[in-house]
């Protein structure tokens, strides 16, 4: 996406600069009036964007200080393609289960919900079934600040300012700055309370992918205004705001979150064909470099059990690493004649360990 540099109001500026926003410490603010203050200014000096809002209890920052702000699916500072690969394929097949939900269950726009990803994708982030490429704010300044200090333990919460580009339809697809901006309201199924009840929008880039030249790229802190720490008390909303209470934001009997935790327990039992056949690709290569190793000092040899048999015998400094193989094996036979008997996180973890075995032999 886009880097933009907004323009602060006179109290910002004696304490950050617009390129160094992300890097200083957050400005801090001692009531909600004051803090709504500030937003009134930082939006009429910024009538370029419209202003979102982004509350956490946590100012989370990347290697150089800055905060940062990734979707869930690009999260984690080494992040490998494999890993990025398994995360979209677990939100394509969660995909899948939302659409085939929704119609049994006969819920309004079912049929919309099929054919566009987005909307697929909006409705798995919001009610946090998986990690998806899209970041969740709000409008809804009380929102956020509430959402701050929701389960927060700390003394104190952050409040996060970004300038977007102004958008006309429900999905608003913006070439130009590269992002997306998608209004919950309107696109959710009347079923959906959480999305009217905290006003929520979600953001992602344009061209949304698993393959990308720089992470950075994925990152909202481009966007980022300004930054404010907040009390986590009471006495911040004062006597003329009230925080808005859990229940609220999280209703009772919304039916699209019952149909969400059933797909969550769908997603831990399912394994996905790519993840089985990175399993078996990596297995046949390395099983195939284990003869080969064999055959350089008994030619007749025809199977892996006779190879592992042969290779302990005369690569010694190799017996861990073949030990590892051989163990491997009991899971390898597993997967392909009962798989249904497995999860994807453990097929993942098997994935990995071969991959380091093959790597290190």
């Amino acid at each position: 996406m886009r880097q933009i540099y907004g323009k602060l109001t006179n109290e910002l500026i004696e304490h950050t600069t617009p390129k160094t926003v992300g890097i200083d410490d957050a400005f801090p603010i001692n009531t909600f009036r004051e803090l709504v203050e500030q937003i009134a200014k930082l939006s009429f000096l910024n009538k370029d964007y419209l202003l979102f809002f982004r509350g956490q209890k946590n100012d989370y920052r990347n290697k150089i200080k800055n905060s940062t702000f990734y979707p869930t699916i690009y999260r984690g500072d080494y992040l490998t393609q494999q890993e990025v690969d398994y995360r979209f394929e677990k939100l394509n097949s969660a995909s899948k289960f939302l659409v085939e939900l929704f119609k049994e269950h006969k819920i309004e726009g079912h049929s919309e919900l099929r054919r566009k990803r987005l909307i697929q994708w909006s409705i798995l982030q919001h009610y946090e079934v998986t990690d998806t490429p899209l970041l969740d704010v709000t409008q809804s300044l009380r929102v956020a600040c509430s959402f701050a200090q929701l389960y927060n333990d700390q003394k104190t919460a952050y409040i996060y300012v970004f300038g977007l580009p102004y958008f006309t339809n429900r999905i608003s697809v913006n070439s130009e700055h590269d992002l997306i901006n998608i209004r919950l309201l309107s696109i959710s199924p009347p079923q959906a309370l959480r999305p009217y009840f905290q006003e929520g929008y979600l953001v992602g880039t344009d061209d949304i992918t698993n393959e990308y030249e720089s992470k950075s790229e994925m990152d909202l802190n481009r966007r980022l205004i300004a930054k404010f720490e907040i009390p986590n008390n009471e006495k911040f909303w004062g006597k003329e705001f009230d925080k808005i209470p859990e229940t609220a934001l999280y209703p009772k009997n919304d039916e699209i979150e019952i149909i969400c935790k059933e797909i969550g327990e769908e997603l831990t039992t399912e394994i996905a064909p790519t993840s089985l056949g990175q399993f078996l690709k990596l297995w046949t290569e390395f099983e195939q470099m284990i003869l080969a190793d064999a055959r350089k000092y008994i030619r007749e040899v025809h199977n892996t059990r006779d190879a592992l048999y042969v290779l302990m015998k005369y690569r010694e400094e190799k017996i861990g690493l073949l030990k590892e193989f051989d163990h491997l094996r009991q899971f390898r036979n597993k997967l392909v004649h009962n798989p249904t008997s497995l999860s994807n996180e453990i097929v993942r973890k098997n994935t990995d360990i071969l991959r380091e075995l093959k790597r290190n032999y």
